[in-house]
């Protein structure tokens, strides 16, 4: 078999043009795209290091100047620190004085005030208790104690307004349970008696009445209709005793807070100089 010489170089031929146009419209457009990659990317890497080493060298220069303002800062508060911890201790020591002179004009005033104080309270006292003591003899006066408080307390029952009255008989009306009458003493059947008849009466209706006794209410008694309340008891005048004496403490201490109460010019000579010295410091 004979070789065709002009098949095979036409086929060279061929496949050379064919290699030609490859590398012409294939190869060389993806090598080029291949390189303008390359060369961005090593354009990138190169802006990326040189911004890396301008921020470590403004990193550099930060931590430089943070370091120098801290060992300033730290220089300036030792120092402030220092004279504050001295002026400090001498005004400490300044008010202790003053404070000690103070605190001995104080007690011989209150000294002062306290005997002046207990005289007052004893006068008082042996006024009220004498006042309470006419009060309650002339409530109690010519009967039994427990008839005596009943009388007292169905007086109050009757002298309440109109209002209190309609209030009662509201609670009355919507109290379906027999109400509670509360007294430091067992009442009599016919001081019970006396109390249901005058109940009755007084609202216009039939009231039935569950009784107790109680140590809280100190030789007293105490109606309660549905939460609506009615007392009369010893235990108002101890109050008042009370009340009393709080009004006569009260006054008191204010009186001597009003005596204690200066301005800088009538304080003592130490004491004012601190307030000024204090003074003259603040921003």
């Amino acid at each position: 078999m004979s070789i065709d010489w002009f098949t095979v170089l036409a086929q060279a031929i061929n496949f050379l043009v064919l290699v030609w146009l490859l590398k012409r419209f294939l190869y060389r457009p993806i090598l080029d795209a291949i390189d303008a990659r390359e060369a961005g990317i090593a354009t990138t890497l190169s802006d990326a290091a040189d911004k890396e080493k301008q921020a470590q060298q403004e990193r550099n220069l930060f931590l430089h100047k943070n370091n120098q303002l801290e060992k300033q800062s730290d220089r300036l508060l030792q120092t402030a620190t220092t004279a504050a911890n001295q002026e400090a201790l001498r005004l400490l020591e300044k008010a202790r004085q003053v404070a000690a002179e103070l605190c001995l004009q104080q007690q011989a005033t209150f000294q002062k005030q306290q005997q002046s104080l207990s005289v007052e309270l004893t006068q008082k006292t042996q006024q009220e208790v004498f006042a309470i003591t006419r009060q309650v003899l002339n409530d109690l006066a010519e009967s039994t104690l427990e008839e005596q408080i009943l009388k007292v307390f169905l007086k109050r029952l009757c002298d309440i307004d109109q209002q209190t009255k309609a209030a009662f008989s509201s609670a009355i009306e919507a109290h379906q349970k027999p109400v509670r009458v509360r007294t430091t003493f067992a009442l009599q059947p016919d001081l019970q008696k006396r109390l249901n008849d005058t109940l009755n009466e007084f609202f216009a209706t039939e009231i039935n009445i569950d009784f107790e006794t109680t140590p809280d209410i100190i030789s007293g008694i105490e109606l309660n209709i549905n939460g609506q309340k009615l007392a009369w008891s010893i235990l108002q005048y101890i109050d008042s005793l009370e009340q009393h004496f709080q009004q006569i403490v009260e006054q008191s201490a204010q009186h001597a807070i009003n005596r204690q109460s200066c301005s800088d010019d009538s304080l003592p000579a130490g004491a004012a100089s601190l307030a000024a010295q204090f003074t003259e410091k603040q921003p």
